[in-house]
């Protein structure tokens, strides 16, 4: 019972170390094969490059392990074709790709860094308009306030332009009235001169008549 504990310790180990190893890759500069056994005697499934990433499903002894592509494909390979780490060359593929995708990045960063000067830019330029709007409509509404202002005004000078016109009417009735007083009393001094000098003429001519025969009577 306690040689079954021990062998049961054992695989747990065996276990846990080939968990550990999950995923491995083939080494660099190599094609290798994956069989359907272990040994070269063994059908060849297909062949696998440098940089292929094999999970691995168990090891043997022997030299040999299980493993299982990406696409599904399960086989054996030797073990020793095997590494923990993708290879310098992938390494520097991975490097190289993540440079690139960082320049991109900081193209597309720059340009987007240039798209928002620019807006800003349009946005400060559209402030100032507004504000040029703004004032321009605050010096409207002041001359709509002086022109809203100007009925009250223009209220109070009509009144008094028409009392004053009422008064010049008042005073142009008495100018009337007055001038026509003196045109009728003219007509009357008028009216008594001609009478007086048609009087004068009549009393002239009753009496030189009478002045004549007194002469003539006289002689």
């Amino acid at each position: 019972m306690r040689q079954f504990f021990i062998a049961l310790a054992l695989l747990g180990a065996a276990a846990s170390a080939v968990h550990a190893a999950e995923y491995q890759y083939v080494s660099d500069k190599l094609v290798i094969t994956l069989r359907n056994g272990q040994g070269n005697s063994h059908q060849i499934l297909k062949t696998l490059p440098t940089g292929t990433r094999l999970e691995v499903l168990e090891s043997t002894d022997e030299g040999y392990s299980r493993v299982r592509t990406s696409d599904g494909t399960e086989g054996w390979v030797r073990s020793q074709y095997l590494m923990g780490e993708p290879t310098a060359a992938m390494q520097l593929d991975e490097a190289t790709r993540k440079l690139n995708n960082l320049q991109e990045e900081t193209e597309k960063l720059r340009s987007a860094l240039s798209e928002v000067q620019a807006e800003r830019a349009q946005l400060a330029t559209q402030r100032d308009e507004l504000l040029g709007k703004l004032e321009d409509a605050e010096s409207r509404l002041d001359h709509l306030n002086e022109v809203a202002a100007r009925p009250i005004v223009l209220d109070k000078e009509n009144r008094e332009l028409q009392q004053k016109n009422v008064a010049l009417e008042k005073e142009l009735q008495i100018l009337n009235q007055e001038n026509q007083a003196l045109k009728d009393r003219a007509k009357r001094e008028w009216f008594i001169a001609g009478a007086g000098v048609l009087l004068g003429g009549l009393l002239l001519g009753l009496l030189i008549p009478r002045i004549r025969w007194r002469k003539q009577s006289s002689w």
